[in-house]
């Protein structure tokens, strides 16, 4: 069976985030992908300068129209942007995707610029969390789920991603890209405890769209497990470090491709266009 994975999640006009780049990295791992658009944004490499949101109603349609007919072994969302579109989101998603579902709360742009509104943060929190498999903030975004100061060393990681965990999800993969040194060290919590996983930091501009991609890397891996063994459940670690490998190289390949003139993004094809 074809692996199928569906991204829900705004449009970034330069590629390197948002749909496009789930779409890219699905297919770099293999698995088909699917999308429904929650936004539109006017952004390049240097910043977004608006977002057009798509209303809830409609993204929830898109959703249910697509489940109507394509089995989807894994999802993951993105940018959902506004509370309704959080609550339609869910509620569309409930029991009615076929594997995982994975919720990249993207509340900051690389750029830093903010994409979501206030009320947004707690429907994320509180309808979304829970019905999720895994759930993958950074240091910020993690902060503002927990309504806490965020992060300032690694050590203090394991006790955020197990409060994380407390809010409903089955896992959680807290990124600590924010807290700089030689290494870039994520935790990721389950019900069986708390392990760290580090790849050393890569000195590079190119970082648009990181957050998306390990996401994406993250539900593509699960798709093809789900579509090879149905009723397999999921074995977080593997999937998690074979999705850390695929954004390293990324990140490795990134200022080869020469996009834009800010924060260029990850080669999300590094090591197969040469092949």
């Amino acid at each position: 069976m074809t692996p199928v994975a569906l991204t829900v999640a705004g449009s970034d006009p330069g590629g390197g985030a948002g749909i496009q780049a789930d779409l890219k990295t699905f297919s770099a791992l293999g698995a088909y992908g699917t999308a429904v658009l929650t936004a539109l944004t006017a952004q390049n490499t240097r910043g977004v300068t608006g977002v057009h949101p798509v209303p809830a109603e409609f993204v929830a349609e898109q959703v249910a129209t697509l489940l109507d007919d394509v089995t989807v072994h894994a999802a993951k969302t993105g940018m959902l942007g506004t509370a309704p579109v959080v609550r339609a989101v869910a509620a569309a998603m409930a029991g009615r995707v076929a594997g995982p579902v994975v919720v990249d709360p993207v509340m900051v742009a690389t750029s830093g610029d903010r994409l979501v509104d206030d009320d947004a943060i707690a429907a994320v929190r509180d309808v979304l969390l829970p019905v999720a498999d895994l759930v993958t903030p950074n240091v910020p975004e993690a902060a503002a789920l927990l309504g806490t100061a965020p992060a300032t060393t690694v050590g203090e990681l394991p006790a955020q991603a197990r409060a994380l965990l407390d809010l409903g999800p089955r896992a959680v993969l807290l990124k600590g890209g924010h807290l700089g040194g030689t290494e870039s060290v994520d935790v990721l919590a389950t019900a069986a405890g708390v392990v760290a996983t580090a790849r050393p930091r890569i000195a590079t501009r190119a970082t648009h769209g990181t957050g998306c991609t390990l996401s994406a890397a993250v539900a593509a891996l699960l798709a093809r497990r789900r579509a090879a063994a149905p009723d397999a459940e999921p074995d977080w670690a593997p999937v998690v470090e074979g999705a850390r490998d695929y954004l390293q190289a990324a990140l490795a390949g990134g200022e080869a491709l020469g996009i834009g003139s800010g924060h260029g993004p990850v080669h999300h094809f590094a090591g197969i266009w040469e092949a």
